[in-house]
Formats: C-alpha cells, structure tokens, sequence
C-alpha cells in the first residue's frame, strides 16, 4: 500500500513538472501562431488557463499581436432544479457562460461568440460545507470545459480568415463613416431659417 501512494505521488509530481494539459488540449495544432490575450478580468483563472494552453502549444501570447482575443464577459449562474418534501431545494443546476470576441486592427471587430458549460449538484441540508466544495470543485471543472471549448474553436481558425475578416471590417467601418460624413455634409447645406423679424412701430 505504502508503495502504490509513493508511486501515485511520483506521477502526479512528474505530471506536474512536465506542464500537465488539461484534458483534451494538448494535440490541438494552431494556424495562430501569435495572439494577444485580454480580459475583463486580467487576473482570473479563466485568462491564466488560456494563456497556458496557447503558449504551451507554441503560440506566442504578446500586447501588440496583429490580432487580440478578448474574454470580454463570464457569469455564473445557480438555480434550483428540483426540492426535497419539505420543500427546501436539493438539487442546484449551474450554469458559466463565457463571451468573447477576436479583434483586430484599429480595435475592429471580427468576431464573437458565447460558450456555454452545464451541471447539476445535490445540496446536503446536513452537510453544507462539503456541498459548497463540491460546488466549487464543479465551478472548477466547468471553467477548464470552456477554456477547452475556446481552444477547440481557436484551433479552426486561420490568419487568412482573420485577414479576411479584417477587410471585411475595414469596408463596413469606412462605409459608415462614409454615410456619417454625407449626412453631415446634407444638414450642412440646408439653409438656416433667418430669426422671425417683429414689425416696428413709430
């Protein structure tokens, strides 16, 4: 027994100080090979996770990257999903959501898209701090579940789709500002009506 822990401790210990991936990220192959990474929250898990899984496979994560992935909004939420008979809630359903969006340059939008993980979890009335561990054991797992969903989904994108998407951008900004300028130009030219002039009397 003694040895079956020592040798469960000496792979996690080696695991660890290989770099451990999380589940289902390390074989990913990117077209990105730079990324600029930014978030709401410059110093949560979910942003550290990104980081980690991008430059462990070879993709430079720098300020300045021609292109920059924002992890522009992550919420939680818990509701009850059903009650034990005395009407007090047992089981709890949680939801993370995780917006983002890929811009480029001049701050352009290219792209957005939300992701989504989903559990459930039974409240102990008897046991309240090991059902909050669970719950955040859970939290936990849901995080690294989007962060893999977010690195699948970077992994099918290419720099040339990016510059695509850039152009696109760049028309669609210069076409607007194009009608914002004729319109100004058209409330420019319209004459301005003189003050209202009150006859005078001796």
């Amino acid at each position: 027994m003694l040895k079956q822990n020592l040798l469960v401790i000496g792979l996690a210990a080696l695991l660890s100080a290989c770099g451990f991936q999380l589940r289902g990220t390390g074989d990913v192959q990117f077209a990105l090979k730079e990324l600029d990474v930014s978030g709401r929250n410059a110093y949560g898990d979910t942003l550290k996770q990104v980081r980690q899984v991008l430059e462990s496979n070879d993709v430079r994560v720098y300020p300045g990257a021609p292109y920059r992935l924002v992890l522009s909004n992550e919420r939680e939420e818990q509701r009850a999903a059903s009650y034990t008979g005395a009407a007090r809630s047992a089981e709890y359903e949680l939801t993370t959501t995780l917006d983002y969006e890929i811009r480029g340059a001049r701050n352009l939008l290219l792209l957005s898209n939300s992701l989504e993980a989903q559990t459930f979890y039974v409240q102990d009335s008897n046991n309240l701090t090991g059902s909050a561990q669970e719950a955040g054991q859970l939290r936990s797992e849901m995080r690294r579940d989007l962060v893999q969903q977010l690195v699948q989904r970077l992994g099918q994108i290419s720099p040339a789709q990016l510059d695509q998407l850039q152009q696109q951008a760049e028309a669609k900004a210069k076409a607007e500002a194009e009608a914002l300028e004729a319109a100004r130009q058209r409330q420019a030219a319209q004459p301005q009506q003189s003050p209202l002039s009150l006859p005078t009397y001796p």
